[in-house]
């Protein structure tokens, strides 16, 4: 399926994928680490082999210049969201099929499966407009919120302290990477490459709240 945007050097976009028939793809803690490691190993010109790597911090590894800066992320049970901006050209590609080729092998290995594990090509949305990148952090970030109620959305009457708290404590998103800036998954993000949304930590866990307080958010 042909997209409907090109993928240009320069532009900001939203990557998505989830698993093939909607099963999930994150079964363990070993599989969400394993992803979130990829996140850095795939974005890179360098080439690597994981078992050369596996027992060094990412911090320790050269992995060349990076071919898209990542400015939040989010692990779901059977999908994941990834808003990036492009740096190198055709680096989006390149990062994606090296995550997701990299990522698919382990799965299939570690659980004894055979066959595509993910939903075809990963999708992908254009970022135009400010307001949508913008929009896209408390998009991604709360996401989890599905997993602490499915239908809070719908219903609207989810306790905002209760949510901020819960997705505060959700290891496998870059929220925590945002409120904490001495954690190591911080590696994984380049923000200098995205407007200064947030002053500090406090106007970034407000502007989250915000949104989840308005429960017609489509998350």
């Amino acid at each position: 399926m042909e997209r409907k945007h090109i993928i240009s050097e320069g532009e900001y976009y939203h990557l998505y994928n989830r698993g093939v028939e909607k099963r999930n793809v994150f079964l363990t803690r070993e599989d969400r680490n394993r992803f979130k490691r990829l996140l850095y190993l795939a974005n890179g010109t360098e080439h690597f082999v994981y078992r050369d790597v596996e027992s060094k911090e990412l911090k320790d590894i050269d992995r060349g210049k990076i071919l898209v800066a990542i400015g939040a992320w989010v692990l779901m049970p059977n999908h994941f969201h990834i808003l990036v901006k492009e740096i190198k050209e055709r680096g989006t590609a390149t990062f994606m099929e090296k995550l997701c080729t990299g990522y698919s092998s382990y799965f299939n290995k570690r659980h004894d499966r055979v066959g595509p594990l993910f939903q075809g090509r990963y999708k992908s949305q254009h970022v135009v407009e400010d307001r949508h990148l913008k929009y896209l952090f408390a998009y991604i970030h709360i996401n989890p919120l599905k997993l602490l109620n499915p239908a809070w959305k719908e219903l609207g009457n989810i306790n905002v302290t209760k949510a901020e708290k819960y997705i505060s404590a959700y290891e496998n998103s870059s929220y925590l990477s945002y409120i904490d800036t001495s954690r190591g998954e911080n590696i994984l993000l380049t923000k200098t490459e995205f407007p200064e949304y947030f002053s500090d930590k406090k106007d970034f866990e407000d502007f989250h709240a915000d949104f989840i307080s308005y429960s017609d958010i489509d998350t």
